[in-house]
């Protein structure tokens, strides 16, 4: 039986498999920490995966949805590691424009340490208002 014809997988083995984490160490801390999801609840490491499973996974700011495509066991190279799984368009989008609000910054002046001249009138204005 191959790997890609395998109905049995557990998350932390799919998870390192299709390169989220390094290890399986840290896919299972993931799991037991509450940050993947699987089918809409909190699981087990030895969950089994299925075709079709959706899987919710936050790592810092970002959080993903994919579905699971193939199965495997075994990590391989990432071209064929991103053949295990999908991630959904609303998944993508929220990511982006997530990532852009936080490229804005609270204020929308972006700074590289020391606020210049121009910045602390624009910072002193907004305080004022």
């Amino acid at each position: 039986m191959s790997d890609n014809q395998q109905e049995k997988v557990r998350l932390d083995k799919w998870l390192w498999a299709a390169r989220f984490y390094k290890t399986r160490a840290l896919a299972k801390e993931a799991i037991e920490g509450g940050k993947v999801h699987c089918r809409g609840e909190r699981c087990k490491p030895s969950k089994e995966v299925k075709v079709g499973d959706e899987l919710v996974l936050r790592a810092g700011y970002d959080e993903r949805i994919v579905v699971v495509e193939q199965l495997s066991a075994v990590r391989r190279g990432a071209p064929q590691a991103q053949l295990l799984y999908r991630e959904t368009d609303e998944s993508i989008s929220a990511r982006e424009k997530a990532a852009e609000l936080r490229k804005a910054g609270a204020l929308g002046i972006q700074t590289d340490g020391r606020p210049t001249k121009k910045q602390r009138r624009q910072i002193h204005r907004f305080k004022d208002q």
